[in-house]
């Protein structure tokens, strides 16, 4: 019997650290078919794995949002203990499944000092070399830490790399910028978007709808965007953590949507789209999903579906957990956020 259990627990572990594909629906990943809509036969992978937004719970309500009322199939993927097969964010050396970036059109990420074993991360790599789009939420700037393998081919993507053509490593190569600092107060205050500030700007197609958005997680700073960022939305920090709070007008603006060229070695142009918003309690904003939703429309080269009616209506039911280490929800398995 003790044989067994360690035959099987072998057995989970190559499972789901994707040293072999068996990959599951529902068990190392979700995913959704499209319905009837403008984004039928066109994939999305939305890649959870950060310890502290709770990605783990807004990538799903987004995948479903995306799914059902515009027919993209959608697939999410998470960060699993691979000794249990729970959904643990704080685990950063497994994100199964990565595989599905093979047949994505858009991957849309929010993950946060991850180091994941190279057969994985290569499945990135592959998706940027052909150039396919990428959104990068929150804490997808400092996306990557390598601490354990300073020997991999991708410890150049660490946040505060040093190598040449990598400094700052993946985020300010993909997205333009690294971890700086908090602008705002953690915790203490929220951010407001001055969608209104950038009047150059307010005919993009991904802020159609796009009229107003407060979310509780703050202002992140933003030291040097590349020339060829486009910046769509600054944002101000506000005094307090509720929609009422007033904008603290002393402290300078940032940029907190963007979007950038990018290309990696010996791979073609791809263009991304950046957001330091997205904690899972911000996206109980339906401009902060709007927004989203139109950088994908705009990314996959279809702004003409774009226009101010686009349905952001949640699907099913979605109660937030609080931003926090560690606030977690325990012993979670994937079907679990189904």
């Amino acid at each position: 019997m003790n044989c067994l259990k360690k035959i099987y627990s072998a057995f989970l572990f190559l499972a789901l650290s994707g040293t072999f594909t068996f990959a599951q629906n529902g068990v190392t990943f979700l995913q959704f078919e499209g319905k009837e809509g403008p984004g039928k036969g066109k994939h999305i992978v939305l890649v959870a794995g950060d310890d502290e937004y709770r990605s783990e719970e807004s990538m799903p309500m987004m995948a479903k949002l995306l799914s059902q009322h515009y027919g993209f199939k959608t697939t999410v993927l998470f960060p699993i203990d691979p000794s249990t097969g729970d959904v643990v964010p704080s685990y950063q050396n497994n994100i199964p499944g990565l595989e599905n970036l093979e047949s994505a059109d858009l991957m849309i990420m929010l993950i946060r000092f991850r180091e994941l074993p190279d057969a994985q991360t290569k499945y990135i790599e592959d998706f940027l070399k052909v150039g396919k789009p990428i959104i990068g939420l929150r804490t997808s700037t400092h996306g990557f830490a390598y601490q354990k393998d300073k020997t991999s081919p991708f410890a150049k993507w660490t946040w505060n790399g040093k190598e040449a053509g990598w400094e700052k490593g993946f985020g300010k190569r993909i997205f333009g910028e690294t971890w700086i600092n908090h602008h705002g107060i953690h915790a203490k205050e929220g951010s407001r978007s001055l969608i209104d500030g950038v009047q150059q700007m307010n005919d993009h197609p991904i802020l159609r709808g796009v009229n107003d958005i407060w979310v509780p997680e703050d202002v992140y700073g933003i030291q040097s965007l590349p020339e060829e960022a486009e910046v769509l939305i600054y944002g101000q920090s506000t005094a307090g953590m509720t929609a009422e709070a007033a904008p603290i007008w002393e402290k300078s603006v940032m940029p907190i949507a963007w979007t950038k060229p990018y290309q990696i070695e010996g791979g073609k142009e791809g263009m991304a789209f950046a957001s330091t918003m997205g904690s899972s309690m911000g996206f109980q904003s339906e401009d902060l999903r709007r927004l989203v939703v139109n950088a994908s429309f705009w990314l996959l080269g279809m702004s003409e579906t774009i226009t101010p009616e686009l349905n952001m209506a949640i699907v099913g039911e979605y109660k937030p957990t609080m931003f926090g280490f560690d606030t977690f929800r325990k012993g979670m398995k994937v079907a679990d956020f189904k």
